[in-house]
């Protein structure tokens, strides 16, 4: 009975340190670099009027073999550039006048465990001096195919983040919600929001879509269309 119970804690001290053994290779977190944050970017190589190569940069992080690269296209949300690297580097042509996020994954062949960066996102400059439109709203809530419980007035609440390349610009949104498309004339009293959260009263029992539209008083942006169900 003394020589299995010695077995068994030796195989459970085994089991221990092979779990903590594994859990020091995931991947680390990499930072990015380059192009920045919600900036214009302009450093890119012209490769035509419509296009420039850029420079992808981020750091090193701990215990990885390769990076994959993401990169959307934010006007349709498509994943248009997806790479892996041993580097801490890639390039890429993009179009022009287009806004884009991007992020890393970091990978070792010990482990399934994938860590990502932050995103960030940026518009391609290279086309003159313009007025960029606003970057889509970014849905924060409520979340793509949720059920959602309303509050005691009936009401749920729709949050989103916008932001914008050209600092100086004063952002208004419109709030469109309904049970067909998320593309129909929206409520006035949702139109020329200065905020970015608020309540709105629902029926239960249906599915709603939903989509924010951005403008900074010369041109507009859409965000892509979430849905969710009420209770």
């Amino acid at each position: 009975m003394i020589k299995l119970s010695k077995y068994l804690s030796l195989i459970f001290a085994l089991l221990l340190i092979g779990c903590e053994s594994e859990s020091l290779n995931i991947p680390g977190k990499t930072n990015l670099i380059s192009p920045e944050n919600v900036q214009i970017c302009e450093t890119g190589v012209s490769i035509s009027n419509t296009q420039s190569e850029v420079t992808f940069v981020w750091s090193e992080s701990e215990y990885t073999d390769y990076y994959d690269l993401n990169i959307t296209n934010l006007n349709n949300n498509n994943i248009i550039w997806s790479s892996k690297n041993e580097s801490t580097t890639d390039k890429v042509i993009l179009e022009k006048g287009q806004p884009y996020s991007w992020k890393v994954n970091t990978r070792n062949s010990d482990v399934s465990d994938i860590t990502s960066s932050d995103t960030w996102k940026f518009y391609l400059g290279g086309l003159g001096s313009i007025n960029f439109a606003p970057y889509p709203a970014a849905l924060l809530s409520p979340n793509n195919s949720s059920t959602i419980d309303r509050n005691t007035n009936g009401e749920i609440t729709f949050e989103w983040e916008g932001s914008d390349p050209d600092d100086a610009d004063n952002l208004v949104y419109t709030l469109y919600i309904d049970t067909v498309d998320g593309k129909q004339t929206p409520l006035t009293s949702l139109t020329d929001l200065t905020v970015e959260t608020i309540d709105v009263a629902l029926d239960a029992g249906n599915t709603y879509y939903w989509r924010v539209k951005t403008s900074d008083g010369k041109n507009s942006s859409y965000s892509v269309v979430r849905s969710f169900k009420t209770k």
